[in-house]
């Protein structure tokens, strides 16, 4: 009876402050207005004295302002609770849909910090409450029944602070939005209250949802699986270049890498069609310039062979004066070899284009003996060849040999043909045309004429104004008809022809040196 006087005493106190303002002012005014009054904290001291159980006794110093507050906000709660005697007692929160005052009740922590013994029942239940789980709830332990049910409420529910809630024996969380907890006092929850108090809360497994997610594990993964593998078979052998290059055949190109670099083997790509081959141009997928030559007959399955024994033998080919082959395409559908490019053009069209000095013929005609030389010494199972349509041509006027086959190499036939080739790049246009088509005569005509007759055979747009270049046109000129002579039995071999060519390229530069020389002498 005497906590009661105490307690009794304290909220007449505590109502003859508000019976003024309730009516006319919020909760928040009050709190913002209000102080406690002078003899508040001896009647605070004094209930604590009567009954120290009560919770603000234990707090140790004494927050009086927290505890004026939460005095204020019980006060309202009380009344909005529609309690019948809010002075006497105080046993249930009743804020059941009423979703414009609700959360700001729940705002107030040091209310629930030091909310009354007498409440025993706490419903928030069909407010719209957003958020986590209102923990500070739970700090009113001694309460029965807590219904948070039809809100909006996600997150986890801190089930390990439900232990210290020994009188808890009503519990509703349903129709809310929170996730399914890991923690093993969640499994001691669901025992003490039953599933009713978690209809549609996410707190319980849906049974219904992990079936449909074994059946589309049990369905999809296999088809996922049988996806990627053939997915995975499509890349390797449709389109290895998206596969990383560890992982590549190295030198194998498939109709459809050749058909994405090509454009689609458009017109625009297409730089030469003539009997048996289409030359593109295209870019693989890495940004290499390529040249791809396309042959359009039949492969039987002994020619496909080797024909991929001979690429293979191919590739391996790696001299400065060699066209590099990056490898190639054999099926029923296709059969091409991929050259990289950057560009060239024939030494054909580089003679018809314009007339190059006397200088860079004998650039170019030495770089093709270096690369007769290498294929001779490292290669001799792989033959050439060197008409001027199919000798390439880089920008820095480094000749390339570009067309190959597998077969011993015929010296006698490989010196004869390099002999054709200088004619050509000596003779005049009418000459060169006749040696291009072929006619055997045009080469017995030159030997006629030579050395009696030296400049009707000479090309004209050779500019050889001093006797040392005449003199080394008339030695090339006598280097290739000695090559083209099939009559005599002795037939040069190729070093020597390297000696030669090289020391005609090497005196020009020698007779370009002393004419400097002699200049800046005379400029004295």
């Amino acid at each position: 009876m005497a906590a009661m006087a105490a307690n009794l005493m304290f909220f007449l106190l505590t109502m003859a402050i508000l019976i003024s303002v309730i009516f006319s002012a919020s909760v928040i005014e009050d709190l913002n207005t209000l102080h406690p009054p002078p003899d508040f904290n001896s009647t605070i001291s004094n209930n604590c004295l009567s009954n120290p159980s009560l919770r603000y006794c234990s707090s140790s110093p004494m927050n009086l302002i927290e505890i004026f507050k939460s005095s204020i906000v019980a006060s309202h709660l009380c009344n909005e609770s529609r309690n019948p005697n809010c002075v006497e007692s105080f046993p249930k929160i009743n804020l059941r849909s009423r979703p414009m005052i609700a959360p700001l009740y729940l705002s107030f922590h040091f209310f629930w910090k030091y909310c009354p013994l007498s409440i025993l029942s706490i419903d928030l239940s069909n407010n719209s409450l957003k958020g986590g789980f209102p923990v500070d709830v739970l700090e009113c332990k001694q309460i029965q029944a807590l219904d948070l049910s039809r809100n909006d409420l996600d997150g986890e529910v801190p089930f390990r602070i439900f232990s210290d809630l020994a009188n808890l024996t009503v519990l509703n969380l349903s129709y809310n939005q929170f996730s399914e907890s890991r923690i093993s006092d969640s499994g001691l929850i669901f025992k003490r209250f039953n599933s009713s108090s978690f209809i549609s809360s996410g707190l319980l497994p849906n049974h219904r949802k992990h079936k449909m997610k074994v059946v589309i594990l049990l369905i999809g993964f296999p088809i996922l699986v049988i996806l990627m593998v053939w997915f995975l078979a499509w890349l390797c052998f449709h389109r290895p270049d998206f596969l990383p290059r560890i992982l590549r055949r190295k030198h194998k190109f498939t109709p459809a890498m050749l058909v994405a670099a090509t454009d689609g083997f458009s017109e625009k790509n297409l730089m030469v069609k003539c009997e048996g081959v289409d030359i593109y141009s295209g870019v693989l997928r890495d940004g290499i310039e390529v040249r791809v030559e396309m042959y359009r007959n039949g492969i039987a399955r002994k020619s496909k062979k080797e024909f991929i024994e001979e690429c293979k033998t191919l590739t391996q080919l790696s001299h400065k004066n060699l066209v590099k082959v990056l490898g190639w395409c054999a099926n029923r559908q296709m059969r091409a070899i991929v050259i990289e490019w950057s560009k060239e053009e024939s030494v054909d069209m580089w003679l018809s284009r314009l007339p190059p000095p006397w200088k860079h013929r004998m650039k170019v005609a030495k770089g093709v003996v270096e690369g007769m030389v290498y294929l001779e010494e490292e290669w001799p199972s792989v033959d050439y060849d060197l008409r001027t349509s199919s000798l390439l041509l880089s920008r820095k006027l480094v000749p390339l040999i570009s067309r190959f086959k597998l077969g011993h190499q015929n010296c006698s036939s490989n010196i004869y043909k390099f002999g054709v080739f200088l004619l050509e790049m000596i003779v005049n246009q009418q000459l060169r045309d006749e040696i291009k088509r072929g006619e055997s005569g045009s080469i017995g005509y030159i030997r006629m004429q030579f050395p009696e007759n030296f400049q009707a055979v000479i090309n004209e747009d050779i500019e050889l104004q001093r006797e040392g270049m005449v003199n080394q046109a008339k030695m090339a000129l006598n280097l290739a008809l000695m090559c083209t002579d099939q009559s005599s039995g002795h037939q040069l071999n190729l070093k020597y022809i390297f000696d030669t060519v090289k020391r005609l390229s090497s005196n020009h530069k020698m007779q370009e040196t002393e004419r400097g020389r002699q200049k800046r002498i005379l400029s004295r």
